[in-house]
């Protein structure tokens, strides 16, 4: 009894030792981040805060954490963004709106873990984003940074609004349509996955007013089709509303023809940005966000010296009476660019990587271009350079820049297979000799060595290569490698995600 009495005793807690010891078991499982995400566009720029929780997936031995839970706590109003006389972003009047955000959220620089800044339009011409780059500068490393060309904002805006969780919770194929200021998107989803996106000069600020109420900004695109249709570009002639209307009349049938896929006439393809869209399936929905949607959808009634209230007119009557289209409300409209970001897992390499040069590590914030086949059996080369370029226009990226190819091996390591691989990611990445900027092969499989190997000694891959194996990775995933660790010869590899709704 006695020592029954004193093994009673150690293991008598207080509630306080409980306490500790389940939030000890808690931190390890489990982990809250505090995250904002601001958007800086050629017509408006907006932030919020949110809170994420990760929380370790229970597979086997894996270490991947996997978010469960994501909570938007503030969202600051939306700015027309600032620009000086000579077009340029007025960076202190950003950094002013910023640094109030801070103050009326209630959040310190200190306390957000990680977030994401997303440039789009003519926030990634470079002098501004030298300038946006200098306003976010003491939380390098922290933040993930991105200029968004055509393509990558047509990605960016079907997984933030909501379109892409749509079509696959629906099974089905849709058509996202996201008008913002200066352009509108399109990308075509089926059952979940982008397979085709373009852009077209049509926006809701291609006519705006400045500070004192005159119709003094118009874009290109505005001043072609005024003068097809016979109209002024100059102060008095936009202060009348009719001659607004008429052009955004215009700009409407415009965009009608390339969401219903009709061919668009002269003027429509000297507007287009990109390539036409391919329509290899055909959509049984379209979905609608952008500045402009507020209008379409009525949650806007207030108008901001532009054309994007009549432009929302005319292009829900213009489909109206074309096709009856109707037109579905995803979940975000304005705010569907980027609505947050957060360090998204923590892993650790395999042991077989290829590093001739460690002095390239560490690396921060290095895009990931997906390659979503199957490498099972039979590697058809072909197919695979197909996957990498078409990765790399969608995030805007030419064939030399930092970038990370991720893709996952199954089945035995035989040589003529991995050597297929390497002479794809070589034609597709390093066909013009040298390469001036990083290389990063991310592989979910034991190859990372034999593969790196193929490529500098038997291909004649010139310029700094990364073969790591032994992680995964997702589109629209950015990575943070760190320095190898040896022994036992591995490196850590920090993956940032964006968060859509």
């Amino acid at each position: 009894m006695h020592e029954l009495d004193i093994f009673h005793e150690h293991l008598t807690m207080s509630d306080e030792e409980r306490t500790a010891i389940a939030q000890y078991i808690w931190s390890q499982e489990n982990v809250e981040l505090s995250t904002i995400g601001i958007d800086i566009g050629s017509s408006t720029s907006h932030l919020l805060f949110a809170k994420v929780l990760l929380q370790r997936q229970s597979q086997g031995l894996s270490s991947r954490f996997a978010v469960i839970h994501r909570q938007v706590v503030w969202r600051s109003p939306i700015m027309l963004t600032p620009f000086l006389p000579n077009g340029s972003i007025d960076a202190g009047k950003l950094g002013a709106f910023v640094a109030g955000c801070y103050r009326e959220a209630d959040f310190s620089r200190e306390d957000v873990d990680t977030g994401a800044v997303i440039l789009t339009g003519e926030a990634i011409k470079r002098r501004n984003a030298q300038a946006i780059d200098e306003l976010f500068a003491a939380e390098a490393g922290k933040f993930v940074c991105a200029t968004a060309g055509h393509k990558l904002e047509c990605t960016l805006a079907a997984h933030g609004s909501g379109a892409v969780a749509l079509s696959r919770e629906r099974d089905a194929c849709i058509l996202h349509v996201d008008i913002g200021g200066g352009t509108t998107k399109l990308a075509l989803i089926d059952r979940g996955a982008i397979v085709g996106v373009a852009a077209f000069a049509v926006g809701g600020r291609l006519i705006a007013a400045d500070e004192a109420g005159d119709f003094t900004r118009v874009d290109d695109s505005a001043r072609l089709v005024a003068e097809a249709l016979g109209i002024g570009t100059d102060a008095a002639t936009l202060a009348k509303s009719e001659a607004r209307a008429a052009i955004a009349r215009r700009l409407a049938a415009i965009a009608a023809d390339y969401i219903l896929g009709a061919t668009p006439d002269r003027l429509g393809q000297a507007l287009l940005l990109t390539e036409p869209l391919r329509r290899t399936a055909a959509p049984t929905a379209v979905t609608l966000s952008g500045g402009v949607s507020e209008y379409v959808f009525g949650y806007e009634q207030r108008d901001f010296g532009d054309i994007a209230r009549p432009l929302a007119d005319a292009l829900r009557a213009e489909l109206g009476w074309r096709a009856a289209v109707k037109l579905i409300d995803p979940g975000q409209r304005i705010r569907a660019t980027v609505i947050g970001a957060s360090q998204f897992t923590v892993q650790v390499s395999g042991k077989t990587i290829h590093l001739p040069r460690p002095g390239v590590l560490p690396v921060r914030n290095v895009p990931v271009v997906l390659v979503g086949l199957d490498l099972d059996h039979a590697i058809d080369g072909a197919a695979v350079r197909a996957a990498i370029r078409a990765g790399l226009a969608r995030l805007d990226l030419e064939p030399d820049a930092r970038v990370a190819i991720a893709f996952s091996w199954r089945g035995d390591p035989e040589y003529p297979r991995i050597a297929a691989v390497a002479a794809a990611i070589m034609a597709a990445v390093a066909a013009d000799g040298p390469r001036s900027q990083p290389l990063l092969l991310m592989i979910d499989g034991d190859i990372g060595k034999t593969i790196g190997r193929i490529l500098t000694e038997e291909l004649g891959f010139a310029g700094d290569l990364v073969s790591i194996d032994g992680v995964q990775l997702a589109e629209l995933d950015f990575v943070d490698v760190g320095e190898l660790i040896s022994p036992p010869g591995v490196v850590p590899v920090v993956i940032k995600s964006l968060l859509f709704s």
